[in-house]
């Protein structure tokens, strides 16, 4: 019979923990609300999608020794931050140019929304560093590591998929009714880019 990863004492303290992370209002569950706004309900549960997959990338890759890359090559960071505030000023000027009753609520959004929330989150240095610095808290060393890397970030990016679709489909359900008028499409479109722009100023700050 193969064990559990991780023992029933660690999740007992980590699930706690890790809900009141998840409820927390963050870069992610503020791009979440913003590409709600933008392309719709479906376009926010994708971004929420994106989100975890790229969390379950950095998760992998930090199961995998990602604290000794990071070690060695001090200065990736920096690039990684830069990469990411600049993508994140594309969007909001993106978003600045493209009334929402224009955008697709369909494939087309969500498919970007998906690889947008996946793009943000892998260039986001805090994510990396909460996930090297939060998971191995709740790690045995006496186990195998990847295996206990991908459950415990599973269930983060589980919980937190489900908490940001939420997010981005009240979003979207606002957006419907905001629309409806000129003035407000337009106030609405720069509260999206407003909220692109000050996440660049979060991933770029050091």
């Amino acid at each position: 019979m193969i064990a559990f990863p991780v023992d029933a004492a660690t999740l007992l303290a980590f699930v706690p923990a890790t809900l009141a992370l998840i409820l927390t209002p963050g870069a992610d569950m503020m791009f979440a609300l913003a590409q709600g706004l933008r392309g719709g309900g479906r376009a926010g549960v994708a971004a929420a999608a994106g989100v975890a997959t790229g969390g379950m990338i950095t998760v992998t890759l930090a199961g995998l020794g990602l604290g000794a890359v990071v070690a060695a090559f001090p200065g990736a960071f920096g690039a990684i931050r830069w990469i990411g505030a600049a993508y994140l000023l594309w969007l909001a000027w993106k978003t600045l140019r493209t009334p929402l009753t224009g955008v697709p609520g369909g494939g087309a959004a969500s498919r970007k929304a998906f690889r947008d929330g996946m793009i943000v989150n892998l260039s986001n240095p805090a994510v990396i560093l909460f996930v090297l610095a939060y998971i191995p808290q709740f790690v045995d060393p006496s186990r195998a590591i990847l295996p206990q890397f991908l459950v415990l970030g599973g269930m983060i990016a589980i919980g937190g998929f489900l908490v940001k679709s939420a997010v981005g489909i009240g979003a979207g359900r606002l957006s419907v009714l905001l629309t409806t008028a000129p003035a407000l499409e337009r106030g609405l479109r720069w509260a999206s880019a407003s909220i692109f722009g000050f996440l660049a100023l979060r991933v770029a700050r050091p």
